[in-house]
C-alpha cells in the first residue's frame, strides 16, 4: 500500500479511501498535498483492485483551499500561474480521466480549491453541517483549480457567477437544492455511509461506469450527433466486456449479477 506525507491511502473492499491529512490546517492545499493527491489518484486509477474512489478530509474540515502560508512573501503573478497549471490542472484531469466513480465525502467546509476538488468528483455526499464556499473573491482573486468549469456545469452561469462573486458560505441543504451535492447525511454517519455507498458502486460493472462517466463528459461539450456516435464507440467496448456477459447471463438466470470490473 503506498504511503504519503500528507494523505492517508487505504484500500477497503475494492474502494480506495484517500483522506487529506493536514487537519491542523483544515487540510489546506500546499505543494506536498497537491503532489500526494495526484499520486494517490494515479495509483488508484492504475490499480485493478480499486473499483471506486472515496475522498474525504481528516479532522474538522474537508479542505480549506490553498494554504496561504506557502505564499510568503507575496508571490508574483507568474508564480501563481505556474502553481495553478502545474499543480491543480493535472490533479483535476486525473479525477476526470479516472475510469472509476469518485465520491467526495465533504466534512466541515470545502472552500476555494477545496470546493473545486469536491466538484471535480463524480458524486458528493455532504455532512448536514458541511458547506462549500467559493472564497476567491473575498481576497480579490479569480476562481481557479477548475472552479469556473465545474461550477457553471453544475448550476448554470447565472447562479455560478453569483456564488463566485459573493463568496458566501453555502450550507449543505442549499448545496443539495441547487445540485452541488447528491446526498446529505448526519455528520457522525458521514464516513460510514460514504464507505457503504462507495462499496456498493465498487460492486457495479466498473468498466461501464467509467465509460458512462466519459460519455457524459463528452456530451457536455458536443452536439447530439457527436454524442450518439461517441456512445456507440463506448458501447462497443462495453459489449466486449466480461461484465456484459455476466449481466446478460444473470438476467436470463434470474439472479443477481456478480460483476468483476472487467
Amino acid at each position: 500500500m503506498p504511503e504519503y506525507e500528507t494523505i492517508q491511502y487505504e484500500l477497503q473492499d475494492n474502494v480506495a479511501l484517500l483522506t487529506l491529512n493536514r487537519p491542523e490546517r483544515r487540510n489546506a492545499m500546499n505543494m506536498e498535498l497537491n503532489r500526494d493527491l495526484l499520486a494517490g489518484f494515479e495509483h488508484a486509477a492504475g490499480d485493478d483492485q480499486v473499483r471506486a474512489v472515496l475522498v474525504t478530509g481528516a479532522g474538522k474540515g474537508f479542505c480549506a483551499g490553498a494554504d496561504l502560508g506557502m505564499f510568503q512573501p507575496v508571490p508574483t503573478g507568474d508564480q501563481i500561474y505556474e502553481k495553478i497549471v502545474s499543480s491543480y490542472q493535472p490533479m483535476m484531469e486525473a479525477i476526470m480521466r479516472m475510469k472509476k466513480p469518485v465520491i467526495a465525502a465533504v466534512n466541515g467546509v470545502a472552500a476555494g480549491a477545496g470546493a473545486s476538488l469536491a466538484l471535480a468528483c463524480d458524486l458528493r455526499l455532504m455532512a448536514h453541517d458541511a458547506s462549500m464556499m467559493m472564497a476567491f473573491s473575498n481576497i480579490a482573486l479569480v476562481p481557479d483549480a477548475g472552479a469556473t468549469w465545474f461550477l457553471t456545469r453544475q448550476v448554470g452561469y447565472g447562479r455560478a457567477y453569483e456564488i463566485a462573486i459573493e463568496g458566501n458560505r453555502i450550507p449543505a441543504e442549499r448545496c443539495l437544492e441547487i445540485g452541488l451535492a447528491n446526498k446529505i447525511v448526519p455528520a457522525e454517519q458521514l464516513q460510514t455511509i460514504a464507505i457503504a455507498w462507495a462499496r456498493k458502486l465498487a460492486q457495479r460493472p466498473t468498466l461501464a461506469l467509467g465509460l458512462t462517466k466519459h460519455a457524459m463528459q463528452h456530451a457536455q461539450l458536443n452536439d447530439l450527433n457527436s454524442s450518439i456516435e461517441y456512445e456507440a464507440r463506448l458501447q462497443k467496448q462495453a459489449v466486449e466486456s466480461q461484465d456484459f456477459m455476466e449481466g446478460v447471463m444473470a438476467f436470463i438466470q434470474k439472479r443477481d449479477p456478480r460483476f468483476q470490473g472487467r
